[in-house]
């Protein structure tokens, strides 16, 4: 993470440069600025209603900004023709809370119909990248389940799976946790571990789980009322805070 300037520093993968979102009368991101480099994992933490998710949702183009260009790997995403708006989305997967598997499809295929359509894979290579990516996630044995025959820890990393199999540069993760029982988080955030400290994928995270936004992190982004208010290495963020409004949000959740 670096701070923004008006011209594209090299090698910068995302970036915002005042960047204003407002639902409503309500303004969710207020001139925010930041980048992300290339192979970095970023976790975006802070109160609910304070933007994170927003950002995630702007760079898989579910929302438009209404002020403020966004770039990735140097291709304008906003404001953009939709053509090449669909080439720079091509480069971003995403992990929500919810699986939003297809459920009268098999496991294999959940991952293999992107890959097919989209970038034009073969079956065969297709299905060959799935089942090493089925196996990266512990899942190689479910290739011919249908989503409801798993667990919802498994559906989910059946979704990052599918996420991954588009190999996308940036994986952005949306509180992939949340919606599964306690007993299945760790499963999770273990593959996820796995995938950041075995590929150069990366990540823009949004999470409430401090230990795990502790240990894959390399910056970690403060957010309150749409701005970051502070950032910092995840030694520095979650041992010596410099902000008031950090320190009251981390002495709530760890």
């Amino acid at each position: 993470m670096s701070a923004d300037t008006t011209t594209p520093a090299p090698g910068e993968l995302i970036r915002f440069h005042n960047v204003t979102k407002r639902f409503g009368d309500t303004t969710v991101l207020d001139d925010l600025c930041f980048s992300v480099q290339p192979g970095k994992h970023v976790t975006l933490i802070g109160p609910s209603g304070s933007g994170k998710t927003t950002i995630l949702r702007l760079l898989m183009t579910l929302e438009s900004p209404d002020e403020g260009t966004i770039e990735v790997s140097g291709q304008r995403l906003f404001p953009a023709a939709e053509k090449e708006r669909r080439e720079a989305r091509k480069q971003i997967g995403m992990v929500f809370q919810q699986f939003n598997l297809f459920p009268n499809m098999t496991v294999l295929r959940n991952l293999t119909e992107a890959p097919v359509r989209v970038l034009g894979l073969s079956k065969d290579e297709a299905a060959e990248r799935a089942k090493g990516l089925l196996d990266l996630v512990g899942l190689a044995d479910r290739a011919d389940a249908k989503p409801t025959q798993l667990s919802g820890g498994q559906q989910q990393r059946v979704a990052i799976a599918r996420a991954l199999a588009m190999r996308p540069q940036v994986l952005l993760l949306d509180e992939v946790t949340s919606a599964l029982d306690p007993e299945l988080v760790a499963g999770v955030l273990d593959v996820l571990r796995d995938i950041a400290r075995s590929t150069d994928i990366t990540m823009l995270c949004v999470t409430h789980e401090m230990n795990f936004a502790r240990d894959i992190s390399d910056d970690v982004l403060m957010f309150d009322a749409g701005k970051v208010i502070e950032s910092g290495s995840p030694e520095k963020m979650f041992s010596a805070p410099e902000h008031e409004r950090t320190r009251e949000f981390l002495g709530a959740v760890l």
